[in-house]
């Protein structure tokens, strides 16, 4: 069994009759209030907070340089150059 509408109508009229109409618009204007101050600081947050000089990061050590690549010539050898006997010399 859930609330149906006639339950939820019930149950505002009962609140209104309780705090008055006062009251209640003034909590609705509160709540408003704290969902407008939500949203801002959710954007604010996008925003990446500005770094300050004395913070470094947690491992602030060099990264070293990768050892210089052999070159594909030197990976593969070369044929044994014989001379040719049909060119001078």
């Amino acid at each position: 069994m859930g609330l149906g509408p006639t339950h939820i109508i019930l149950l505002l009229v009962v609140i209104v009759l309780l705090f008055g109409a006062g009251k209640v618009s003034n909590l609705m204007g509160d709540v408003a209030k704290g969902i407008k101050s939500f949203k801002k600081g959710m954007s604010e947050d996008d925003e990446p907070a500005p770094r300050i000089a004395s913070e470094r990061p947690l491992d602030s050590r060099p990264i070293p340089a990768p050892p210089p690549a052999e070159s594909a010539e030197a990976a593969v050898p070369s044929p044994v150059q014989t001379p040719d006997p049909d060119r001078p010399a």
